[in-house]
Order: C-alpha cells, then structure tokens, then sequence
C-alpha cells in the first residue's frame, strides 16, 4: 500500500487555517509553500519551547538573514569575492597593502568585494575597493571590531549577533574567496570554506591564499596540511586542488578570472551533476575529460546536454552550453581538477 505523504503542519484545523491564509497572503506562487512551513516551524516553536533563549536565538538569526538577502537580492548577478585576513594587521603591514590593492583591481574588474567591516586586512579591502562595490558584514563584539571608515555606503553595512549567520552569508553571496594572513578567525573561516567545498556542501569557486614575497604564512600552513593531515589519510592529496597559494595580487586575480573562464556554475538535478559553461569545448577537451576523470564518476561519461526540465522550468541559463554527469559527489578535489582542463580549452 503506497504511503500518503503528510504536510508539514501543527494538526490544529484553526491554526493550521490561519497559517494558510497568512502564506497566501504573504508569498508568490513559487513561494508559498515554503512560507507555509516557515510559519508553522514559528508556530510549532511557540508551542513547544518554553525557553525564552531559544527564542530569542531564532529570532535573530531569521531577522539577520532576512535582512542579508534583502541587501544583498539587487546584486546576485555580480560576481563577489570575500577578503579574509587579521584584522590586527597595521597599515604598513605587507598584508594590508595586498588586501588594498586586491580589491582595487578586482573591483576595476566588475566585481564586488565583501569584507567582515573591521579594521585591518577587512579595512584594506574596502578601501581599496571601487566607490559602491563593497560590502562588510560587520561582528558586534566587546572589542577590536567596530565598522572601519572605508565603507562608503552605509546600506551595504550588515551588523551581526552571530558568528554563524555571518558565515553563512560570507559563503552563500560570494563567488570567490581570497585569504590573507591572520588568527584564529582567519584560520576558522578558511577552514570552514575548504569544508564546505569538499563535502559538496558549497559550490566550487576560486580560493587563493596570498602570501607577499619573503614571507611563509600559507607556505608553512600548507607543510602542516600535507605531513600531518595528507599522511595519516584525513585528506587527500588531490584536496590541495580546492585551493592555491600565490605571491602576488595579480597571480590571484588571473587565477580568480581563469576559474570562470569556461566554467560558469553547476547544479544537482536528479542524481546528475550539470556543468554549466560560458562557451562549448571542443571535442577534444571532452574525450580528455572523459579518459581522466572517468574514476569520479558512478556510471557513464560525460556528455554534452541541453538544459535539464527542472533547470527550463526554473528558467536557469538557458542559453549556455552544458555537460552532465554522474558525478560521485566525493572527489571534489578531482572535480577542480577537471574544471582547470575545461578552462584551458
């Protein structure tokens, strides 16, 4: 007997009633049934949790998020890149300088640039960003973190209770990310975005780690990854794909520029990964593809597509080129590696 499958609701005729007639009111055709859920987890919160904390987490965090999309919703179609580096960093500190002149050149280049709002490498990175092309998703702490002065519009300042909301939108509204030397912070955020990456849990981007001539900081880290993390077999080797280590500011923007050159983005559609690309490749790339990457894969090759049925129905990219396969989710490490081929064609 086949299983009938039940909403997700409070079991209250008048209250499940009200909700309904709320969401309808309140969301789009596209929309409503997830405002329909969002309402009734609300709900559902009232009724079972007496603990005014849990609430108030809640309530802070959907209000933050809230008010991140609705800043950040007019500029989806831009390309941004987040800047993390300490934010004790003086202002003749060669980091700083990098992080100024980083974010000068992206931003001539049409990208945004988004920063944690602080001082030091954050500071660097808004003031060296074009007049209006910058974000700061500012921390509220005790200390050390109060907006820097470099923020020309202040409607692009988003002030945050939490950590992890922070993250969340330092992830979801960028397409690059560009790591300067700092503390525990640094070191957290970068981590998490590796994590991220290779747990399928974020889409591939760019990730360069700049270190300025003479010094060592992502050198040493990255000696620290390969002989106590690749050796005992917590990574592996093909991870250190996810990211790249560079000495000059423009050595990270051509790589930046380069990871999108044919690659466009990608999307899971029904057990298969689709590549979205800005131009086709040649035959030639897709029979090397096929002969390398042949082990990420659970069945098939990789092959040529239209666009999906979800992906018309949802109107995405319909107008570029694209390679589907059965990817196994896992080697996002060799799934970089392919990217680079595919962008060298």
């Amino acid at each position: 007997m086949k299983k009938i499958s039940r909403e997700y609701e409070i079991g209250d005729g008048v209250i499940d009633g009200l909700i309904n007639k709320l969401a309808k009111k309140s969301g789009s055709a596209g929309t409503e049934g997830l405002l329909r859920e969002i309402l009734t987890t609300a709900v559902k919160l009232g009724l079972e949790s007496g603990d005014k904390g849990d609430l108030k987490l809640v309530n802070s965090t959907l209000k933050e998020l809230r008010y991140s999309f609705k800043i950040f919703s007019p500029y989806r179609a831009v390309k941004k890149a987040i800047i993390f580096g300490s934010a004790r960093s003086k202002k003749t500190s060669a980091e700083y300088k990098a992080a100024e002149e980083f974010a000068r050149k992206l931003t001539a280049k049409g990208y945004m640039i988004v920063t944690g709002g602080g001082p030091g490498v954050m500071e660097a990175g808004n003031k060296g960003a074009k007049i209006g092309t910058e974000f700061a998703l500012n921390i509220r702490l005790p200390f050390e973190q109060k907006p820097n002065p470099y923020i020309d519009e202040k409607d692009k300042i988003i002030n945050f209770k939490y950590f992890f909301t922070r993250k969340l939108i330092f992830i979801k509204e960028t397409d690059a990310t560009a790591l300067f030397p700092g503390g525990f912070g640094t070191h957290d955020e970068g981590f998490e975005m590796l994590t991220l990456i290779q747990t399928g849990k974020s889409k591939p981007r760019p990730i360069v780690l700049i270190e300025s001539e003479g010094s060592t900081y992502w050198t040493a880290w990255k000696h620290f990854i390969n002989n106590h993390l690749v050796k005992n077999g917590f990574i592996k080797k093909e991870d250190f794909n996810l990211f790249r280590i560079v000495k000059t500011v423009d050595e990270a923007i051509k790589y930046i520029e380069n990871f999108y050159r044919v690659y466009h983005s990608i999307r899971y559609v029904s057990g298969l990964t689709v590549l979205r690309l800005n131009r086709k490749i040649s035959g030639k790339t897709l029979k090397l593809i096929n002969q390398k990457f042949k082990n990420i894969l659970t069945k098939g090759e990789i092959k040529i597509s239209p666009p999906t049925s979800e992906e018309i129905q949802k109107e995405e990219y319909l107008n570029l080129p694209r390679l589907v396969m059965n990817f196994n989710q896992h080697d996002y490490g060799r799934l970089y590696e392919m990217i680079q081929v595919i962008n060298k064609d």
